[in-house]
């Protein structure tokens, strides 16, 4: 049994507590804040309910994996897991509206037909199958596996992009250009408009993003009734079962070193504590992690973060309401969550609904969303809604850097294959013997569902050691 230390008390980190602890290993981990969960935080106030980090779940088989690893209880036997559908509507600067079914892509052709013409559903369709096959050449290396010592192949994108007759591709194409070139028009700023909610570029970002809203139609949108905070809840009591110590309002200063391998860490209040292993579940930024020589730099040119308003509204959810709304616009593109929970507003008579814009991190140069513009152009998704607005609070990512850690407020995007490796994330394992790297800012990536694959890899590299090839 070898004591292991865990910085940090997010998804990442506690899906790889609670797998090291099934191991038979004892693991204690130190959390800079006065609770658990990482960016799945929660405000409350006058009997309204927000999350103020992700607010819906992909890929929830990552989860039910790590409940089933970890445990007698199923994750649906934790949290009430439902899936969203519709899965998104679109409102287009134009006033444009489309809703797309959720896992179906028969009914989003329909739509896409009824939308923009006969022949769009069959195009994009046609581009998500191309993304499929991005999907399948990647999955395993870039979600599944360790990231190998020849990483610069996924440096190559894998999208199979259409080549345009009569002239020569110089450079594989943005996912911007397949948008123009595979979709067109309004069709186009559909894809364009997915991969811009991850915090990406569609004008900088490789063709492979388009595996993004391929992921989202595949497997569904999820979300989990009481909040998505009851899902960092659920993990949190399943990390205490496997006997999990947790201390809080402990923040870390440093990662020991000793003999050439991690040894423990020292708080900030000066106290060392030993480990045979450490991983680091937070921001490597935050600490002096010595990452390999040639391990992979979390792009720093790639990070965003967001602007969040949480709304309490008078007057109840109408029956019609799409749950999750991308409001597109040329200067700004909102994410308005309007969830069917009682759980999260007083009573049937009044809604809460949370509205985020893509911005720059915070102690950049540009400056933040203008609040009352962001509650104008959500009233295109939310009719009425300065009729309706009882009360707003704000949450920029001074804010968030505040609450839990990330430098800026910054939120990693889902790792990459392509652009030359610029959207791939630091390896887990380190240049320092025992120490490792677990959550948003390691391999593979941002996202709940991405963070909670570190768990996976982290505790593969710990049990099994260098062999580890990757989940099964």
């Amino acid at each position: 049994m070898a004591r292991i230390a865990v910085i940090g008390a997010g998804m990442g980190a506690m899906a790889t507590a609670a797998r090291l602890a099934v191991a038979g290993h004892q693991v204690t981990v130190y959390e800079r804040g006065s609770t658990y969960g990482g960016s799945l935080g929660r405000f409350e106030w006058k009997g309204f309910a927000f999350d103020t980090g992700p607010g819906l779940l992909h890929l929830p088989a990552v989860y039910r994996d790590l409940f089933v690893k970890t445990g007698k209880r199923r994750l649906e036997d934790c949290v009430d897991l439902v899936q969203v559908d519709p899965a998104v509507r679109h409102v287009l600067a134009d006033g444009t509206s489309v809703t797309l079914p959720g896992a179906s892509r028969g009914g989003a052709a329909a739509a896409l037909d009824q939308a923009f013409g006969a022949g769009a559903g069959d195009r994009w369709a046609a581009v998500l199958n191309r993304a499929r096959d991005a999907w399948d050449a990647t999955r395993r290396p870039l979600l599944e596996e360790p990231l190998r010592a020849d990483w610069r192949a996924l440096g190559s994108d894998p999208y199979p992009a259409v080549r345009r007759s009569g002239l020569l591709r110089r450079r594989p194409p943005t996912l911007a250009e397949v948008a123009a070139r595979e979709l067109g028009g309004q069709l186009g700023e559909l894809l364009a408009a997915r991969v811009r909610a991850y915090g990406l570029d569609p004008a900088t970002a490789p063709a492979s993003a388009a595996v993004l809203p391929y992921m989202e139609q595949t497997f569904g949108s999820w979300y989990v009734r009481g909040g998505m905070r009851a899902l960092a809840t659920a993990l949190y009591e399943r990390c205490r079962e496997r006997k999990v110590e947790f201390v809080f309002d402990a923040p870390v200063r440093d990662v020991l070193a000793r003999g050439g391998r991690a040894a423990g860490v020292l708080l900030a209040d000066g106290t060392e504590h030993p480990a045979d292993h450490v991983v680091c579940g937070v921001d490597p930024r935050q600490l002096s992690v010595p990452l390999p020589p040639d391990g992979v730099p979390a792009g720093a040119s790639a990070t965003a973060a967001r602007y969040t308003l949480l709304l309490a509204l008078r007057g109840a959810r109408p029956a019609d309401t799409v749950h999750r709304t991308l409001v597109h616009s040329s200067a700004t593109q909102l994410t308005v969550l309007r969830p069917d929970d009682p759980a999260v507003r007083p009573d049937a008579d009044h809604e809460a609904v949370t509205v985020s814009a893509v911005c720059a991190p915070a102690g950049g140069t540009t400056a933040a969303p203008d609040p009352e513009a962001l509650l104008d152009l959500a009233a295109r998704a939310v009719p009425g809604l300065r009729e309706r607005l009882l009360w707003w609070e704000a949450r920029s990512p001074a804010d968030v850097e505040a609450a839990t850690g990330a430098v800026g407020g910054a939120v990693p995007a889902p790792s990459l294959a392509g652009a030359g490796g610029r959207l791939l994330h630091p390896a887990n394992s380190t240049a320092l013997t025992g120490l490792y790297l677990a959550g948003g800012w390691a391999h593979p990536g941002g996202g709940l569902a991405h963070a909670g694959m570190t768990g996976a890899l982290v505790a593969g590299l710990i049990v099994e050691g260098a062999d580890f090839r990757g989940s099964q």
